[in-house]
């Protein structure tokens, strides 16, 4: 980090300041304002996207250029690319939102004492969020407007690496809000890289009311061991894929296959591999020259090189990594009761799958396995907001408190008791 002059370092954290002074003014306001505006705004914002697609792509080309010229890795570069395409899903992702029911105001709980006192538990916006991303410019799309729809107003703090494409996509998003009733600065960007603005937010605890970190384990750690403001975390995302001995072997090689490598740069992609012995010699050749076709570095404990002769040897520190790449590690296992164990100790609470056609096995895994989302028969890469049927999310919260998994609308929301009474006096 470059080091400030304290008087450089005042006017910095002086600017900075008001962003978020104006975020938590512009909270109050959003928290207010109808569901139909709500959405009427989401659609300007999508419509934004699409009509400013050619600037956004201008801009994302300088981030992926230098991100090359830095030596990036294809599965970073991957994260970091825009294209029409993910443009339209970014302005799908936000149309997705604007049809979702507004959790604002929902009675969660309504009842009456002896007294006569009615109290009701009711939504309500949590107020302002911060959310420090690195890699992904979708994240500023997707967080904005699931901050808008939930009553919320969001500070931006994207990585130096997408700052060309952030901006341009906050420039587009933030336009024509004002139209609706929200204030511009209800979708505050912080637009300078220097991470001196991550230790400003950490410490605004009378701005911002809940941060959220999304990016490489060192940020978040950072971020939860040193903010004065609640934080959801979302650590890495060591997933797992389970074969079962009573799996269906074409089945769990397609998904396997998929979970690894559709998008290998996602923390919803598999890490490691975990086959049953009854099946692993069956199971693993044909799986490992499909993946190693496109490109897998395959890395396998002893029984697994057995089988797969002139794979590396899997060290103890590879069952904990996050790749982001292509790489995957593979471990055959005694029975589902190991598969469970391993998982455990080595995953990071993000997704885990297992393939079986055995109730008792999937049952046994579904329930003991203590991850944020677990799967049958599935990839570990539908855990997302917008496959969850949740418009977009937030981020996946790997912890177990208030927002668990998928983080979207009603994990943006709080609440709070309304208590109605008709002179009632405690005695």
């Amino acid at each position: 980090m470059r080091v400030l002059e304290k008087k450089d370092s005042m006017r910095f954290k002086k600017k900075i300041l008001k962003i978020l002074n104006n975020a938590k003014d512009a909270s109050r306001v959003v928290a207010g304002v109808s569901t139909k505006n709500k959405n009427k705004a989401l659609s300007a914002m999508a419509k934004a996207l699409l009509k400013n697609s050619r600037y956004i792509l201008l801009q994302n080309a300088k981030d992926i250029s230098i991100a090359k010229k830095k030596g990036l890795s294809n599965a970073m570069i991957d994260r970091l690319m825009l294209t029409n395409k993910r443009i339209e899903e970014m302005a799908q992702a936000i149309k997705a939102v604007s049809g979702l029911k507004d959790p604002v105001g929902e009675v969660l709980r309504k009842w009456k004492r002896p007294n006569g006192l009615v109290i009701k538990k009711v939504r309500v916006p949590i107020g302002v969020v911060g959310i420090v991303y690195e890699s992904r410019p979708n994240v500023t799309s997707d967080c904005a407007a699931l901050c808008i729809k939930s009553g919320n107003a969001c500070v931006l703090r994207g990585g130096s690496e997408a700052i060309n494409s952030n901006l341009a996509i906050h420039r587009s998003i933030a336009s024509g809000i004002e139209k609706f009733g929200i204030p511009r600065e209800a979708i505050g960007m912080i637009n300078v890289t220097d991470r001196e603005a991550v230790e400003v937010m950490l410490e605004a605890d009378e701005y911002i009311d809940l941060i959220i970190p999304r990016g490489g384990e060192g940020l978040i750690r950072h971020v939860a061991k040193n903010s004065t403001v609640p934080v959801v975390k979302h650590y890495k995302g060591v997933c797992h894929l389970y074969v079962d001995k009573f799996a269906d072997l074409k089945k769990a090689g397609e998904i396997a296959f998929n979970a690894k490598v559709q998008r290998p740069g996602v923390c919803n992609a598999i890490e490691n591999l975990l086959v049953h012995k009854d099946v692993a010699q069956k199971f693993l050749p044909g799986v490992a020259r499909a993946l190693e076709e496109a490109d897998v570095e395959l890395r396998g404990c002893e029984k697994t090189r057995k089988i797969l002769g002139g794979i590396k040897a899997a060290t103890d520190k590879d069952w904990y990594e996050e790749y982001l790449d292509l790489v995957l590690a593979i471990k055959v296992v005694a029975n589902v009761e190991e598969a469970i164990t391993f998982i455990n100790k080595y995953g990071s609470s993000h997704s885990d799958a297992i393939v079986t056609k055995n109730k008792k096995a999937a049952d046994k895994f579904l329930n003991n396995v203590d991850s944020s989302c677990v799967y049958l028969n599935a990839s570990t890469r539908f855990t997302d907001g917008y496959q969850f049927g949740l418009g977009a999310e937030i981020g996946i919260s790997t912890g177990k408190i208030h927002a668990r998994g998928p983080m979207a609308l009603e994990e943006l929301c709080t609440y709070k008791y309304i208590v109605l009474g008709n002179g009632q006096i405690r005695q």
